[in-house]
């Protein structure tokens, strides 16, 4: 790179922390951080264990935004140093210092501008992800057991963590369903761009003739909410089953008869949980799943009605296909939302998601959101 490129690299990179650092005030960050910090040092603090979490996880958020920021505006003055440096005996070394620093610079600038994409309500929250597959049966339920694959490498590769909620084996292969909290800053901010219609077209390994198929598998995504939310459901409101665990959820799943699925009779919205020791316990967790719900249900309807009012054509909810992938006759994975597309599909069922994960919540910045 020619030192020309550097100097013009640098000031692109400057000007965009600059931008950045125009979205919040610093100074009230750090005013926040001294205040937790004091709190934290009281005596009392532990005295309520559940609300000193609440405090540590708020601090630990703010001070993640200020470090990383600060971060940011080092590493500038980082570069614009050894660039000095450079113009007094032109090191080679020295110029492969920025040249890498640079690199470092532009990599953390987008993970910190995506971060701050992350800033609804519910975005840092845990995710719960379902996968339904369509009409087709064998066909569509396996498609459904290649994308909770797919899911569950995504997962390992961000460090997140899951637990298997909800899992229903399907009739010869795959899945009837599978519903799993996604445990991890962020997991719900990241993977509300899944929610929709993933549809798959390939050779079927079921088809004898060797035909071409097409399935569709829908994602529903929403935010874990383990505090209690202002939603009211009269038990008349509801219906309660239990069931036993399905068996090929192998280790992840209980498999007693303590399983337990809430229907909310008006809307037809279902949760299902049976990850946990006892009926009681995976019927608070069908509940507040399905709070968690009817509360975006809410918020879903709210935005389709301001859509509206502003005469805008805007599909709401997670009923519209977002992406296909194309085994046969090419490989390709397109985001129809975005036309984000890729011809490597194999690194994208092996979880490699974030390019498309990032397009969509880049693009719904541009599009005001």
């Amino acid at each position: 790179m020619e030192i020309s490129e550097i100097t013009n690299k640098l000031s692109q990179l400057k000007q965009k922390v600059e931008d950045i650092g125009g979205l919040f005030d610093l100074e009230a960050l750090e005013a926040d951080i001294a205040e937790f910090d004091h709190k934290m040092a009281n005596p009392t603090f532990w005295d309520n264990q559940e609300e000193a979490q609440k405090v540590i996880k708020e601090s630990n958020d703010i001070k993640s935004t200020y470090q990383s920021f600060k971060f940011l505006e080092n590493t500038v003055e980082e570069i614009e140093l050894l660039l000095e440096m450079y113009k007094d005996d032109e090191d080679e070394d020295i110029k492969k210092e920025m040249e890498t620093t640079l690199t470092e610079l532009e990599t953390a600038s987008d993970q910190f501008e995506l971060d701050m994409l992350l800033s609804d309500p519910y975005d840092k929250n845990n995710a719960i992800i379902e996968l339904h597959p369509g009409a087709g049966g064998t066909e569509s339920q396996d498609w459904g057991d290649m994308l909770y694959r797919m899911y569950t490498r995504w997962i390992d590769k961000r460090g997140f963590s899951y637990e298997v909620l909800d899992y229903q084996s399907g009739d010869e292969a795959g899945i009837k369903s599978v519903t799993l909290l996604v445990k991890g800053t962020n997991a719900y901010g990241l993977l509300k761009a899944e929610k929709g219609v993933h549809r798959l077209v390939r050779i079927s390994p079921f088809d004898s003739s060797g035909r071409r198929h097409t399935s569709f598998v829908s994602i529903d995504v929403t935010p874990e909410m383990t505090d209690a939310i202002n939603i009211e459901i009269n038990p008349d409101e509801i219906r309660v089953d239990t069931y036993r665990a399905s068996g090929a959820g192998g280790q992840h799943v209980n498999k007693t008869d303590s399983a337990v699925r809430i229907t909310h009779k008006e809307t037809g919205l279902v949760a299902s949980s049976q990850a946990g020791r006892s009926q009681l316990a995976n019927k608070e967790t069908a509940m507040n799943t399905l709070k968690a719900k009817l509360y975006q249900k809410q918020q879903e309807e709210k935005e389709r009605e301001m859509a509206e009012i502003r005469g805008e054509q805007k599909e709401i909810g997670w009923g519209s296909q977002i992406r296909s992938y194309v085994f046969h006759p090419y490989s390709m994975v397109k985001d129809h939302r975005t036309n984000m597309e890729t011809g490597n599909t194999d690194a994208v069922m092996d979880g490699d998601l974030d390019p498309f994960i990032e397009s969509y919540l880049r693009s719904t910045m541009t599009q005001g959101k």
